[in-house]
C-alpha cells in the first residue's frame, strides 16, 4: 500500500509519512477530500484552533537552482489548524484562497495522526489521489515519449 501513494519508508518514518501525506492532501481536489468528514462523524466535534484564512507568503527562487536566493514574489495561501476531542492538532495550507480546503487539510491531517483513523485516511481518501495522479504522471509521459525524436549520425558517402 506505501508504494501506490508514495509513502517513503525508513528514517523518521511518521514524519516522512505525514510530509507525504500532506504533499497528497494539497494536490487533492475538494471533493477528494470531502469522505474524510464521516469520520469525524464516530470522533465528534472538531474544534478550529485557527479559522481558516488567508494570507500572503513571500515566493523566494534561486538563478539556475543553485544561485544566490531572491525573493520572486508573493502568492496567496490559505490556511487553517483543527483539533480532535482526543487531542490530535490537524493543520492545513494550500496555495490560493481554498478556506474549505485549507480547513479539510487540516482534519485530514488530525485524523491521519489518530491510529485509528489513519489506514482509513491512507487507502479510502488519500490512495485514489496517489492512482490519480500516477495515472496523470503516465498519461504525459506518453504524450512527451510520442514527440521524443531519436537522432542518429548516417553515414555519408564519399561525395
Amino acid at each position: 500500500m506505501g508504494e501506490t501513494i508514495g509513502f517513503p519508508e525508513g528514517g523518521d518514518a511518521d514524519t516522512a509519512k505525514r510530509q507525504a501525506m500532506m504533499a497528497l492532501a494539497a494536490r487533492a481536489s475538494l471533493d477528494e477530500l470531502s469522505p474524510a468528514l464521516a469520520l469525524i462523524d464516530d470522533i465528534g466535534a472538531v474544534r478550529d484552533v485557527r479559522r481558516p484564512e488567508i494570507g500572503l507568503v513571500m515566493v523566494r527562487g534561486r538563478a539556475g537552482g543553485g544561485g544566490a536566493a531572491f525573493n520572486l514574489g508573493e502568492a496567496t495561501v490559505a490556511r487553517a489548524a483543527v483539533s480532535l476531542p482526543s487531542g490530535e492538532t490537524g493543520f492545513g495550507y494550500v496555495l490560493g484562497r481554498d478556506r474549505a480546503k485549507a480547513r479539510l487539510m487540516a482534519i485530514v491531517d488530525a485524523l491521519w495522526q489518530r491510529r485509528a483513523t489513519r489506514a482509513a485516511i491512507e487507502t479510502d481518501i488519500l490512495g485514489p489521489v496517489g492512482a490519480r495522479l500516477a495515472a496523470e504522471q503516465a498519461t504525459t509521459r506518453a504524450r512527451v515519449a510520442a514527440t521524443k525524436v531519436d537522432f542518429f549520425t548516417m553515414v555519408r558517402g564519399d561525395n
